[in-house]
């Protein structure tokens, strides 16, 4: 859909008020070594070096028996790793799991550079290469285009799940069309231009509240709403949701040049989603590695509201995977 320049700066700015409303203006970098940011997870935080970039944290709990679980978090200015806390708590102890802050979130390095989809696979791809074995990986809306590029190029990655995943039809909303419409770096300019300003007003728990509750049927629990706002006030908080927001972290054709690729057994999980639809998940439904289910009566984060359903098709996923 073709829109004008200024329409575009409109919509990205009113995906601002979600992406980036609890971010304060912050320094040029984040202190993923000295973990200020409280824990997302029970589990130990380990950093891993992604060289060009710095620091990278993930959550370790060895126990278990059988191949990895690996979980990523989604993509806006309050993501961390306790938006897979539910999965984590589930499956921890049970099997190995480990959960991955992308660069630029949660306790991982927050720096001022070019954040990219490319940056963001080279992450998971190097967590995958330091466990050096089989996994199954677990990600979470725009996550699942990373993860879906990571298991085109390793063999290691034996599963996927997909959770709300983005790149399945248009998006709700200016930012992966604005990436589409070739804008991004212009808008991103735009949008780092006066981002301390937004910041400060956007900051606010009401605001964080608001735009939560649009991945929830329900009410939002107030310790997500508590650790949104504790990991969106993080030095360089900024950084990386500025690149998403001025879509460049979107593939213009996430269907065509990933997810109808893959040969890697697949599942996507989904129901509705006030930032992504789901138009051609019919096609996807049709081929030998994919299977698509509906958890009916949730939104964007369908493992908070009906975690047994989501456990249950997990489960059941994994149990046909050699």
């Amino acid at each position: 859909m073709n829109r004008t320049p200024w329409l575009l700066g409109l919509l990205a700015l009113g995906t601002l008020a979600f992406t980036l409303g609890a971010c304060a203006p912050a320094p040029q970098t984040g202190p993923a070594d000295g973990f200020a940011l409280r824990p997302a997870l029970a589990g130990e935080r380990r950093t891993l070096w992604l060289p060009d970039f710095g620091p990278v944290v993930y959550y370790a709990d060895p126990r278990g028996q059988g191949r990895p679980l690996v979980l990523t978090h989604s993509v806006n200015a309050a993501a961390s790793a306790y938006e897979v806390r539910p999965l984590w708590n589930v499956y921890a102890g049970t099997r190995p799991v480990y959960a991955l802050e992308w660069p630029g979130f949660g306790s991982s390095s927050r720096p001022d550079v070019r954040y990219t989809p490319e940056l963001m696979a080279r992450s998971l791809a190097a967590l995958i290469a330091q466990l050096n074995t089989e996994v199954d990986v677990v990600a979470l809306s725009l996550g699942s285009e990373f993860a879906a590029r990571v298991a085109l190029d390793d063999p290691r990655v034996r599963s996927l799940a997909l959770i709300s995943p983005s790149g399945f039809g248009p998006a709700r909303g200016g930012s992966q069309q604005a990436g589409q419409a070739g804008e991004g770096e212009a808008l991103y300019r735009r949008l780092n231009s006066v981002g301390g300003v937004l910041y400060s007003t956007l900051r606010t728990r009401p605001s964080l509240q608001y735009f939560l509750s649009r991945s929830f049927r329900g009410p939002v629990p107030g310790d997500v709403v508590e650790y949104a706002a504790d990991t969106s006030r993080q030095p360089g908080a900024r950084y990386a949701p500025l690149y998403f927001i001025s879509g460049q972290l979107f593939h213009p054709d996430a269907f065509g040049a990933l997810y109808s690729r893959l040969t890697t057994p697949t599942l996507v999980l989904y129901d509705q989603d006030a930032f992504v639809s789901f138009d051609r998940l019919p096609a996807f439904a049709q081929q030998p590695n994919a299977t698509v289910q509906r958890i009916a009566g949730t939104d964007g984060l369908p493992h908070f509201e009906k975690l047994a359903d989501v456990k249950a098709a997990l489960d059941t996923f994994w149990i046909k995977i050699p």
